[in-house]
């Protein structure tokens, strides 16, 4: 197997918004942590190799990628969004987030044909916010730092550097986002809660039969088809599920696979990842894929078909992500 020298962007990005960054790893918060309370900046944010300093937290933020906004909705912070830019599929939030993210003026919505989000440097600078979330394609964070604009990026969504994710990952960034925003007591709450939920689905499947699983990416219209190693999300999820992943044996995060390496190993059931569009469509470049009869899945009808960030980058929407494959392959499901 090799890697692909292209990958989609949604491979690449967070949701189909391609996320470039400078730095990688899980974010390292230095500065004062005193007890929750006021008065906790300045704070000091090592995003992936690249120190961040807030001296207050982020009252102007423009939103640039889907990933944080379940995290900022739950510790209360989403109204400090005074813009966005990009795709933020209704599926992912409740309908109180839904209308919020409606509420924020969009500086753009439409992606290129290669999922990308295409926005100049200097509309973002027109705004003069005190924090960027995800950077677009010909958008750097050094150029922002020279007119004195923060960027943060998701740090498993960084070049290099990025070790195998985990749940953990989840409960870094969200605590991340609380020290930023200086509210530590919501983000330790939130933790709790989705460390409680993952413990909920792994006692669930304690004592089924085994099972193996692969997670997808297929192109619809025909292209290239990836599969999910063990250094994605896609991993812990299926693990935490009661599944083996078959590509468990790949230390990669997203590769290219072949049809026939995809049916030699015949996973038992599939979950196939995608951006936006029809899920049948999804459905379909599989179940169309020269020879995909042969596929136990497949025969099954045992493919579920779930939008992005249901999988990846790590943060709530991976839990729920989880909670939807154990609903739709528990026992007695």
């Amino acid at each position: 197997m090799r890697r692909s020298p292209r990958r989609p962007a949604a491979l690449a990005a967070t949701s189909t918004i391609a996320v470039l960054g400078t730095a990688c790893g899980t974010p390292a918060i230095t500065g004062p942590d005193p007890a929750p309370g006021p008065g906790n900046h300045p704070v000091t944010i090592t995003n992936c190799g690249v120190d961040v300093t807030f001296e207050t937290p982020p009252e102007r933020v423009v939103l640039l990628e889907s990933a944080p906004v379940p995290t900022m909705r739950a510790l209360g912070v989403l109204d400090s969004v005074v813009l966005r830019a990009g795709a933020f599929p209704p599926e992912y939030y409740d309908a109180g987030t839904n209308a919020a993210i409606q509420a924020v003026p969009s500086l753009g919505e439409d992606l290129d044909p290669s999922g990308h989000l295409r926005l100049s440097t200097e509309v973002i600078i027109e705004q003069q916010p005190d924090l960027v979330l995800g950077l677009p394609d010909g958008v750097s964070r050094e150029a922002l730092a020279d007119v004195g604009i923060r960027a943060l990026v998701h740090p498993t969504m960084c070049p290099s550097g990025v070790e195998a994710t985990t749940f953990d990952d989840v409960y870094d960034q969200v605590t991340a986002y609380g020290r930023l925003f200086d509210r530590r007591s919501e983000a330790a709450e939130l933790v709790t809660s989705l460390q409680e939920r993952v413990s909920a689905v792994e006692e669930a499947v304690a004592g089924e039969p085994a099972r193996t699983a692969a997670v997808l990416y297929p192109t619809v219209g025909g292209g290239p088809v990836y599969a999910y190693g063990n250094e994605s999300m896609a991993h812990p999820q299926l693990e935490t599920a009661g599944f083996t992943n078959v590509y468990a044996d790949v230390d990669e995060r997203v590769f290219e696979v072949t049809v026939e390496d995809l049916i030699g190993r015949n996973p038992d059931v599939l979950v196939l990842l995608h951006s936006d569009g029809d899920p049948g469509a999804v459905r379909d470049a599989v179940a169309d894929l020269p020879g995909a009869g042969a596929l136990k899945a497949v025969r099954d009808g045992a493919v579920l078909v779930q939008l992005f960030n249901f999988a990846e980058p790590p943060t709530p929407l991976s839990v729920d992500g989880l909670e939807r494959i154990h609903a739709t392959f528990g026992a007695g499901s």
